[in-house]
């Protein structure tokens, strides 16, 4: 399944953030695009999006840092796991 998440996830944050010049690879939070409070509005996302729950050890700020990086966690928790 090739599932375009990076335009998912700029779409959504568009929603909050507007139509901002940033990469796919800038830190948000850095540039001070999003706050930590919407963290938790990016975790909502992934879940529904994949419709699957978010563990306490998925919870770390670099799995959301950028588009890139909530793309490659997107991807990792939506590939079952074999073994």
């Amino acid at each position: 399944m090739n599932t375009n998440y990076r335009q998912d996830i700029r779409d959504f944050l568009e929603q909050f953030i507007g139509e901002e010049d940033f990469s796919d690879e800038d830190d948000i939070f850095a540039l001070g695009l999003v706050s930590s409070l919407m963290a938790m509005q990016l975790v909502l996302f992934v879940e529904r999006a994949l419709t699957i729950r978010i563990e306490s050890e998925d919870l770390n700020l670099d799995n959301f840092r950028s588009i890139a990086k909530m793309e490659a966690f997107m991807h990792s928790k939506s590939t079952p796991a074999h073994g």
